[in-house]
């Protein structure tokens, strides 16, 4: 056989969408394991304050909003203290705006692995936003503790609270994928996200409630998912308003909605990664 009769094989990138493998996504579930736990162990590794970090944040903006908003402002708390009113609302909050971050920086802190070995793609984003549930959980933690002290009894609504942790991850994984795809190749979208996500606490009723808005845009409001989150927390926990199931199904909708698109864009951009990180 001469060497013009030896077949050639061409390989060239995918064009146009793609569709998402999620039987490779099963397959891989280890890498999402392996890498969800690296995340948590290089976010504490010689930290002196260890897992204080996860309550700082939350705690200190907590002490902000009780003195500015509770006190000089007078925001109405719907009978309840305005400081266990805020952290309610902030756990969650705190949640998402550093899932969203985390997300953003997956690819460029993992860039080096991009170009080396095959493997979803999607698992640095998702990753970051389940290493993320531990800071949560420990912000629950002390939110329990304020519950206590406050003498605040939960309600049958804390039976909702997993489809609420659903929801808030399901908006973190989705704004998350569409900003990573973008972050890799535009690396200014980085700091417009940190802005972004700064503005969308006061378009989040974190320090206020709904109840604020006018009624007749109470709806179109509730197109940001996490309103649906927050509000049902404050419902289980506090009690303080009737469990928001149209706010959460809105919500729930435009989510699977933003993630379904993030993942379909994320793979599209997908063949650049390697290239451009």
């Amino acid at each position: 056989m001469t060497e013009e009769d030896l077949p050639v094989v061409v390989i060239e990138p995918r064009k146009g969408w793609r569709s998402i493998d999620w039987r490779e996504m099963i397959e891989y579930r280890d890498l999402l394991l392996f890498l969800t736990w690296r995340n948590i162990k290089v976010q504490y590794a010689q930290s002196v304050i260890g897992i204080g970090w996860a309550v700082i944040q939350p705690v200190f903006a907590m002490l902000v909003f009780t003195v500015i908003f509770g006190k000089m402002a007078k925001v109405d708390s719907e009978g309840v203290p305005y400081a266990i009113f805020s952290y309610t609302a902030l756990v969650p909050w705190t949640f998402f705006s550093n899932s969203v971050t985390e997300a953003i920086d997956s690819l460029l802190r993992n860039k080096a692995m991009l170009s080396k070995v095959y493997f979803p793609r999607l698992i640095l984003p998702c990753s970051a936003v389940l290493a993320k549930l531990l800071d949560f959980a420990i912000a629950m933690v002390l939110l329990c503790g304020l519950m206590v002290a406050f003498r605040v009894i939960p309600n049958w609504g804390i039976l909702v609270i997993p489809l609420l942790v659903f929801l808030m991850m399901l908006t973190a994984v989705g704004i998350g994928m569409w900003l990573t795809a973008m972050a890799i190749q535009f690396r200014d979208v980085r700091y417009g996200a940190n802005f972004l996500l700064q503005l969308l606490l006061y378009a989040a009723p974190v320090v206020y409630p709904t109840s604020l808005i006018p009624e007749e845009f109470r709806l179109l409001y509730a197109l940001n998912p996490m309103v649906g989150v927050i509000e049902g927390f404050r419902s289980a926990l506090l009690g303080t308003v009737q469990m928001p199931w149209s706010y959460i199904g809105l919500g729930l909708a435009v989510a699977l909605c933003v993630a379904v698109s993030g993942a379909f864009y994320f793979r599209f951009r997908e063949k650049l990664f390697a290239d451009v990180a």
